[in-house]
């Protein structure tokens, strides 16, 4: 989990930013918007060239989270073809696709909003990350939030 935040911090720090499109362009990753059914996203490469598929259906605070989640992939498994696997295989992507949650939320979801004292919950509303993952975000961020809400408390 530590090593997901500072691979995080880091890509953060390189380009200034943490805004999944920003970042993806700077990374020279091309995002395509396309017609999907069942599919919200994957990562790919062709002849060197990165890219990112985002389904066009989705409203684009989702689409966000699906570029962020699609730079997990290609920064955490860059030799690893998700798509292949989910078809073609038996073996189980679940570590995969969790790891690549986890950075989405690492990524999306700044410390500092759960050091101002909102909740894990609140701070996914309003950084567009899903409800059911938001707890995939460190720990370390909301020990430290509870141990300043203790301070504060201890002032009072």
């Amino acid at each position: 989990m530590a090593m997901i935040k500072n691979m995080v911090k880091q890509l953060v720090s390189l380009h200034g930013t943490n805004e999944p499109q920003r970042i993806a362009s700077l990374m020279q990753i091309i995002v395509f918007y396309e017609e999907f059914k069942n599919v919200w996203g994957y990562f790919n490469t062709s002849r060197r060239i990165m890219m990112i598929h985002v389904n066009r259906n989705l409203d684009e605070t989702l689409q966000r989270f699906v570029i962020a989640h699609e730079l997990g992939h290609r920064v955490l498994h860059p030799k690893v073809n998700v798509p292949f696997l989910k078809s073609n295989t038996l073996q189980s992507i679940d570590r995969i696709e969790r790891e690549a949650n986890q950075f989405a939320v690492e990524l999306l979801i700044p410390d500092n909003l759960l050091l101002e004292g909102i909740s894990i919950y609140e701070a996914a509303s309003i950084c567009g990350v899903p409800e059911e993952i938001a707890d995939l975000k460190s720990r370390s961020a909301l020990k430290h939030n509870s141990l300043s809400d203790e301070h504060s408390y201890l002032n009072l």
